[in-house]
């Protein structure tokens, strides 16, 4: 299905092409000036329509300044009538894990004909609601299923090498595999 860029349209080989060309040019001034190659990502929490405390909404970089709803599991008091944190979590874990898998195959040149991951948390809650100190704050267990339709003469070393790099790539992964420490800086205003 050809995809229409700047009025001309492009057929999906060039659109690749492109895309490959882009990352090779980013590579090579990475290599050069390595300080670019760091970039910021952000989201902003904040009350959201319903002004209790088990709904907020949240602000996602490059999102227009679209406020998505959240709220809370009801394993915790929440109404669990909106997303929670922890789908916003999986949300994360999924799609970057999805984006990195395409990515890998086009520099592969493996041909994907349909593909999806669906990521899991889950965690005991009684370390949240401080039930039993001996239970972690925090997910035990993440997992994604990946499903992966290719052409039957894919050859297996190139589909390990296609999982093993989408793994090794995808920077959510890595970052909930490595247990990145995360700071914090409070700004307190105390009004009278």
């Amino acid at each position: 299905m050809p995809l229409i860029t700047g009025g001309e349209i492009m057929s999906v080989a060039e659109k690749i092409s492109s895309f490959i060309e882009r990352q090779d040019s980013l590579s090579r001034h990475y290599l050069e000036v390595p300080e670019d190659a760091w970039i910021t990502d952000h989201a902003r929490a904040m009350p959201g329509e319903k002004k209790d405390p088990v709904h907020g909404a949240v602000e996602l970089a490059n999102s227009g300044g679209v406020r998505h709803q959240h709220g809370i599991h009801r394993a915790v008091g929440g109404d669990h009538d909106a997303p929670n944190p922890g789908d916003y979590l999986c949300a994360a874990l999924s799609t970057c894990l999805h984006s990195t898998l395409r990515m890998v195959a086009e520099r592969l040149g493996v041909t994907i004909l349909n593909s999806d991951v669906t990521a899991t948390a889950q965690v005991d809650v009684r370390g949240a609601l401080m039930v039993d100190s001996s239970v972690p704050v925090g997910f035990q267990r993440l997992h994604c299923d990946v499903n992966l339709e290719v052409p039957a003469d894919t050859g297996e070393r190139t589909l390990k090498t296609l999982m093993a790099g989408a793994e090794h790539c995808c920077v959510v992964f890595q970052t909930l595999q490595g247990g990145t420490k995360v700071t914090t800086d409070w700004r307190v205003d105390q009004v009278s």
